[in-house]
Formats: C-alpha cells, structure tokens, sequence
C-alpha cells in the first residue's frame, strides 16, 4: 500500500483534470480525492497498490487530452480515512 500527494502544473485547470483524473483512479481502484487550488495547479491524494499509484502517477504526468503538464511534485502523504476517491472543493 502507498499513499503520494502530488501536486501538478501547467494546463490543468479548465481542461476536465479532475474529471479525468476520477476516472483513472477508479480503474486502478485507488482511493484518495483532487482538487483546484487557487495558484492554477491541481493537487490530488492518491492511495492504493503500489503498482497502481506508480501506473496512476505516469497517468498524471500525460492528464486528459486538453491538458499541458508542467511538473508533477510528488511526496508521500498518510492514506486517506476511507476507500472512495472524490473531488475536493477548491483550495
């Protein structure tokens, strides 16, 4: 089990990131959540299988079609009080 924060830049906002990003988490059966913050970036909780966080971070470094990613900050983060994976409110 892994549990990262990572935090991304560039597009990211306005391009269905978030969206996005629920729907490749519940492929991978991560839990966790995602949210805008106010700087333009995208911070997201990801906890799951190794192999699953690691497949879901490569993912982050591509986002949705309309996405421009700059850099993908990770760091590792204690693991989410439950199993779903949500978007958060704006930070």
């Amino acid at each position: 089990m892994r549990s990262v924060r990572v935090v991304v830049s560039g597009r990211v906002q306005g391009v269905g990131y978030r969206a996005w990003a629920v729907e490749e988490a519940g492929a991978r059966d991560l839990a966790g959540w995602v949210r805008n913050r106010r700087d333009g970036t995208v911070e997201a909780l990801l906890s799951g299988a190794g192999e699953a966080v690691a497949a879901m971070l490569v993912a982050c470094r591509e986002g949705p079609r309309a996405a421009r990613v700059d850099t993908v900050v990770i760091e590792e983060a204690e693991p989410p009080g439950d199993t779903d994976f949500r978007v958060l409110p704006t930070l």
